[in-house]
């Protein structure tokens, strides 16, 4: 009877450690950022475009951008032709949060130089859970817009 309760006792032991392992790769957010540019500025503000991409089983929440080009950097949510700074962009598990022309996006105000198309200009994503996320933003034409794939 003893031997049996230790052998049921290391059953569950290794289950639950299996399980534990499994389900804390699963709950974590596993970001890539894709799809990044900013259009050529034609004035002291500029706009910045990209998707972040959670292959992850946990969501996480995009909580700040910052960038040497502006001390100024905010996130602004975009519907009914109205748009409103915020403080935070979800990025859910197994989807993305999509920063586009027309919808949400990063702003960079006051900007501290006038950056040239073929440049490009540094970020960091800053998230609720995972690691900050530098990012290379390429200026691009003051009219570009990516074709969505």
């Amino acid at each position: 009877m003893n031997r049996r309760t230790t052998l049921v006792g290391v059953i569950a032991l290794t289950t639950g450690l299996t399980l534990a392992g499994c389900s804390s790769s699963e709950s974590r957010p596993e970001l890539k950022v894709t799809g990044a540019f900013m259009p050529q500025p034609v004035s002291d503000m500029a706009a910045g475009f990209l998707v972040v991409k959670n292959s992850g089983g946990a969501s996480d929440r995009l909580t700040s951008v910052t960038s040497p080009l502006s001390d100024d950097v905010t996130m602004h949510e975009t519907k009914n032709q109205t748009m409103r700074m915020v403080t935070s962009f979800d990025v859910p598990a197994g989807g993305e949060l999509d920063l586009e022309r027309g919808g949400n996006h990063i702003m960079f105000m006051k900007l501290k130089q006038q950056p040239e198309q073929g440049e490009t200009v540094p970020v960091e994503l800053h998230f609720e859970k995972a690691d900050p996320i530098k990012v290379d933003l390429p200026v691009k034409e003051t009219t570009h817009n990516p074709k969505k794939q």
